[in-house]
């Protein structure tokens, strides 16, 4: 199993795409042309550069054939999800239970993800009986691309370990979770020895403790990390149970790798198994279109913020990403408490 490339188009067409016994079962409903293979191999490439994770293509160990597409997909309304489509000849053989396996290792025992989603037509037997098989949990129904769909929910406790038979290039690399503001020693790590890598001391504002830490650590070694916090803030006067991120810091040596995009996407679905309905973020001007590409959203009304023995109003840009379809701001914004 390697990330899908977009060179991976024909074989995808061959074994997916064209195949109405398929897509019967995908969001399309039908099959389709080559250049529809050629946008959901663009699609798959962008996916894993946004996330750090994806769709795998899947290949016979033996012949290296193109067998199907397994992988994890982030929907933006509805957290991580599993998903699967196999050429007819590949179904039937335990494949997609070994590769889903696979994916649901990645997801928990890579990147520290707190849930897995999947989302299946009712009449799919054979797919819901894989996601039984797997350890899924029924978890309602939802709409999916304009479908109805039954939700099926993994968690790290419901999944057994599988051997690591998926390749996305970063072997070593790991996301770990914890409580509170993280360890000193890593922070001092992450820093190199900047005075100032946030750029925020000439702010001269008193932050709050993170609740939540993710570290990013290659070689046994911290090389990012973010923290974030659970609070009620105000938009518009209505309180909304938000999570307020920051400290998003890479290791020089590692930046420009796509580590922070997986460090802040995998935070945002703790966020999201954790209640927020919405997270915050207190971005540097520089930082904001990387964080738009990620799909946050710029706050363009006034943001309040308390200190010890004050209260103001932010200076520096914010952004939000919705969790659950309410509304953007549109005439204030209060934090609730000091800044993360």
């Amino acid at each position: 199993m390697e990330p899908i490339r977009r060179e991976d188009s024909e074989d995808l067409f061959e074994a997916v795409v064209s195949q109405d016994g398929v897509m019967r079962w995908l969001a399309t409903g039908r099959a389709d042309s080559r250049s529809a293979a050629e946008v959901m191999c663009d699609d798959h490439v962008a996916h894993w550069a946004r996330h750090g994770y994806g769709d795998f293509a899947v290949r016979d160990a033996a012949t290296h054939a193109f067998l199907g597409r397994v992988g994890l997909r982030n929907r933006p309304q509805y957290g991580v999800d599993l998903g699967f489509a196999l050429h007819p000849r590949a179904q039937g053989r335990g494949i997609a239970g070994e590769a889903g396996r696979a994916c649901l290792n990645h997801a928990f025992r890579r990147l520290s993800l707190p849930a897995v989603f999947a989302f299946v037509l009712p009449d799919n037997a054979a797919s819901i009986a894989v996601l039984r098989r797997l350890g899924a949990q029924a978890d309602g129904t939802v709409e999916s691309s304009g479908l109805h769909c039954l939700r099926y929910r993994f968690g790290p406790a419901d999944t057994a370990a599988a051997e690591p038979v998926v390749d996305d290039g970063c072997s070593d690399f790991q996301l770990i979770h914890t409580l509170g503001p993280g360890s000193p020693d890593d922070k001092a790590a992450l820093r190199d020895c900047l005075p100032d890598p946030f750029r925020v001391n000439g702010l001269g504002l008193v932050r709050a403790d993170k609740q939540h830490t993710l570290t990013a650590v290659s070689e046994g070694q911290p090389v990012a990390s973010a923290g974030w916090l659970l609070r009620d803030m105000a938009f518009d006067g209505s309180p909304r149970h938000t999570a307020g991120l920051g400290g998003v810091l890479v290791h020089p040596a590692y930046r420009d790798q796509g580590i922070a995009r997986t460090v802040i996407s995998v935070a945002v679905e703790h966020a999201r198994a954790a209640g927020a309905e919405t997270m915050v973020l207190l971005c540097r001007p520089d930082m904001v279109p990387f964080c738009t590409q990620m799909g946050w959203s710029r706050v363009s009304v006034p943001v309040a913020f308390r200190q010890p023995d004050s209260a103001g109003t932010l200076s520096v840009t914010t952004m939000i990403y919705d969790l659950v379809g309410l509304p953007h701001p549109t005439v204030s914004l209060d934090l609730g408490g000091l800044p993360f």
